[in-house]
């Protein structure tokens, strides 16, 4: 049942992210001639129009089918025949309407939930933060000079930073504190904590929970880079700090299992980061498409078809390479949940 739940949320995040495509190439005027969720053989199709939908075998992604995407066409429905401008926003589409969705949900998640804030309500007896006196209604605004503007941000700081010492710039009523202090293991939950208990703001208004949205995405946006960084400088290990579609499966059936609002979580969480990955400028992938397109805005000279055609061709098959060495690493060295 839960992995049922778990590939229909991954499915939602597939078909988000290509009814951006599909809305803007319909708001510009181009003849969409496939919508497909998954990959390889079909496993069902409907015609609508001009349109056929489709549900393929494989839930690995999805695409929109344009016509005159991938030759020369002359018609006034053929995606080669917009502007760059026009190509541009039907291809950011996508990412975008994967950024839109975590702040839909965050929003969601506070309206009906609440959400703590950087404000402290308590501290535990004999714990980091009480020992630095740091007081009921104190706000945390920066930490080691960086700011934090969500429970989200001050825990993922304390979290990463371990045992070492951190610098803590505290508001208090209309003064600003600086307090230095060190976060301590705790054995239960295998975890550093510094001894806090954030205040809640259980009624949120609609405004207040639309900020609030948009300050969690913004802070997942900033986790998903920072990951990215220790990926790429090899303070990441492939083997234990990535994964694929099993493993996004395995973690959205645990999280189905915890409860709607983790599920929602992890559903805005892979959003954003399914929207980083297709920005990234790389054949094949939105951001490839995108600085193709840049390049013929800038040089008015369009980029020969077979070059593109060649650079895809390339791209989707390091793509495909990837996705199945991660996931024979998703089976033999299973992410721990």
């Amino acid at each position: 049942m839960y992995f049922v739940i778990a590939l229909l949320a991954l499915g939602v995040l597939i078909i988000i992210h290509e009814l951006g495509h599909f809305i803007m190439a319909k708001v510009n005027g181009v003849t969409v001639e496939e919508f497909s969720i998954g990959m390889g053989p079909k496993l069902f199709a409907i015609n609508g129009g001009k349109t056929q939908y489709t549900i393929r075998i494989l839930p690995i992604g999805g695409y929109v089918k344009m016509h005159g995407e991938s030759e020369e066409a002359n018609d006034e429905g053929s995606f080669s025949k917009k502007s760059p401008l026009q190509r541009i926003s039907i291809i950011l589409a996508g990412p975008i309407m994967n950024l839109i969705l975590p702040i839909i949900i965050y929003t969601i998640i506070a309206l009906s939930y609440g959400y703590s804030t950087t404000e402290i309500k308590a501290t535990i007896p004999d714990s980091p933060a009480e020992t630095a006196k740091i007081l009921s209604g104190d706000k945390i605004t920066k930490i080691n000079d960086k700011k934090v503007s969500t429970w989200e941000d001050l825990s993922t700081e304390i979290y990463t930073s371990k045992d070492s010492t951190l610098k803590l710039e505290v508001k208090r009523n209309d003064s600003v504190k600086e307090i230095k202090l060190t976060p301590e293991l705790n054995a239960e939950e295998n975890r550093y904590m510094i001894g806090i208990e954030p205040a809640r703001i259980n009624k949120p208004s609609f405004g207040q929970s639309i900020v609030y949205g948009l300050e969690e995405t913004k802070s997942i946006i900033k986790q998903t880079f920072t990951a990215l960084k220790t990926l790429v400088t090899g303070k990441a290990s492939f083997k234990t700090d990535v994964g694929g579609p099993v493993s996004m499966i395995r973690i959205s059936g645990a999280a189905a299992k915890a409860g709607i609002v983790t599920l929602l979580t992890l559903v805005a969480y892979i959003s954003i980061q399914l929207a980083i990955f297709n920005l990234i400028p790389f054949p094949a992938l939105d951001g490839g498409w995108t600085l193709l397109l840049l390049i013929e805005l800038i040089s008015g000279k369009k980029v020969n078809d077979k070059i593109v055609g060649t650079l895809n061709y390339i791209g989707f098959s390091i793509l495909l390479l990837l996705m199945f060495l991660v996931t024979i690493k998703d089976i033999l060295f299973p992410i721990k949940l």
